[in-house]
């Protein structure tokens, strides 16, 4: 206590003052001089015992703080007693308990982001391996055919390359919150059109049957571009799981409660032990397509959930796979 210069300013000031007091009471008389001695006495004692248990209470903060900047285990919790200073302890005691959690947090997220970075380089290890291996044959290989053929691969290994760094780039803008979804009121049948564009062609030369229930007038609140970009994740992955020759059913319905859309494609479906861990970020399935990287379906879910839908995925009773997008009105 002494080392503080307010509790020593104190104390001389009051040393003085009793000083006082007792000189006064003595120059009235002698049993006034006494009564001064003892009440200066016990206020004395009585505010050095406070005062001493005040500086403990702060001495237990002063080591609370100091556990935490060590990283410690320990965790003191001050008694919840009436008082400013209890306040302050509490206050504190909540401020370590958050900047504890932040800590587990964050330790969570750099393991979450090393675990991620090994996945992007495996993922982007197989293309590139078969893409030197292409490179190789191309360089030994007189044959004109076969060069266009190799050369032909070489371009779809690219292509896979940029999808997948163009999916790993949106998950990490959104991972980190900067992507700012628009709030429109958009049209289902548009909606459906504009995601099924780019896979009309490829669905043509593969002999898919592509069929469309979407009644006039329904209308979905959210961003249009990134809603596009979620239904084309499950077409493509619809498209790359039925091969030739399959079908692939698009129905939208509307209620007081929600519209949904929901995508259901005549492939093999989802494994049992699949289903739970579909929208993981790198998880392929046992009956996933040799050039799955396990990412369509999760930014899917984020791009749809993060507007205020939901979805899921399942069997469909009749086979195949069907996707349900819902959306709160």
């Amino acid at each position: 206590m002494l080392r503080n210069k307010e509790f020593r300013q104190f104390a001389i000031l009051f040393f003085l003052m009793a000083a006082a007091t007792v000189m006064l009471g003595f120059a009235i008389n002698r049993l006034a001089g006494i009564l001064a001695i003892g009440s200066t006495i016990s206020f004395g004692t009585a505010f050095f015992v406070f005062t001493k248990s005040r500086y403990k209470s702060i001495a237990q903060i002063s080591d609370q703080i100091d556990l935490v900047l060590h990283n410690a285990d320990h965790l003191y919790i001050g008694k919840s007693d009436e008082g400013e200073l209890s306040i302050l302890q509490s206050e504190i005691t909540k401020m370590t308990l958050r900047i504890r959690e932040q800590n587990e947090a964050l330790k969570k997220e750099k393991e979450h982001l090393a675990d991620s970075l090994a996945d992007i380089a495996h993922q982007l290890r197989t293309p590139l391996t078969s893409v030197n291996l292409i490179l190789s044959l191309l360089e030994n290989n007189p044959d004109k055919n076969e060069r266009k053929a190799l050369i032909r691969e070489t371009k779809e290994l690219f292509v896979q390359m940029d999808w997948l760094l163009t999916s790993l780039l949106k998950l990490s803008r959104l991972d980190a919150g900067i992507v700012v979804f628009q709030s429109e009121q958009i049209d289902a049948n548009t909606l459906i059109y504009a995601a099924l564009r780019p896979f009309l062609i490829p669905m043509e030369l593969h002999n898919i049957d592509l069929q469309i229930d979407v009644p006039k007038g329904i209308i979905i609140q959210g961003d249009s571009g990134w809603l596009s970009e979620a239904i084309q994740n499950i077409l493509k992955n619809c498209i790359e799981n039925i091969g030739e020759s399959g079908k692939i059913e698009i129905v939208c319905t509307d209620n007081p409660l929600f519209t949904e859309i929901t995508i259901h494609d005549s492939g093999v479906g989802f494994e049992k032990e699949d289903l739970p861990c579909l929208f993981d970020r790198f998880h392929r399935g046992k009956n996933a397509s040799a050039i799955g990287y396990g990412i369509g379906l999760a930014l899917c879910k984020m791009i749809i959930t993060r507007q205020g839908g939901t979805i899921t995925a399942k069997n469909h009773p009749q086979g195949g796979a069907i996707f349900a997008i819902r959306f709160l009105k």
